[in-house]
């Protein structure tokens, strides 16, 4: 994390790609690292948006390649839960895209989207837009957390 940190914007930015992944990865802790050694709020914000939504588009096309051995081989994702994924994502619609931030099942629900071959434009957006709400909610809490000192 702190060769990440020491890399600037750039670290945020694989940081932050690799959490939208399968990886187990925490790209708050690399925001939290680059904000306090002094870069901007925003333009943390908005490269750890780009990064993430871009990670999040790669399980989006993994899913759309429809190759549930590989899921499950490099991804570590059983076939059975991108099934389930897909069967309670039936008829809600693309938009449901928004909630890919949400640790645990955004993986998943971004797999299952391309699975589904939802419409990239309506997942794309709402896919963004839940990534940069989430990150201007992250940075509202480390800047009020830096205004203690």
């Amino acid at each position: 994390m702190s060769t990440l940190i020491g890399l600037g914007y750039i670290g945020l930015f694989i940081a932050a790609f690799l959490a939208a992944t399968i990886l187990p990865f925490s790209s708050e802790v690399v925001y939290s690292g680059v904000v306090l050694a002094g870069l901007n709020l925003w333009t943390c914000t908005i490269v750890a948006t780009i990064g993430n939504f871009l990670g999040g588009l790669t399980c989006y096309y993994t899913g759309r390649l429809g190759k549930t051995e590989w899921m499950e081989k490099y991804l570590k994702i059983k076939e059975e839960t991108v099934l389930k994924m897909i069967h309670s994502l039936k008829g809600k619609g693309a938009w449901i895209a928004f909630f890919v931030f949400l640790p645990g099942i955004g993986d998943i629900i971004a797999i299952a989207m391309g699975y589904m071959r939802a419409n990239i434009w309506i997942v794309s957006i709402s896919m963004f837009l839940g990534k940069l709400i989430r990150y201007i909610i992250w940075m509202e809490m480390v800047y009020s957390v830096i205004g203690l000192f």
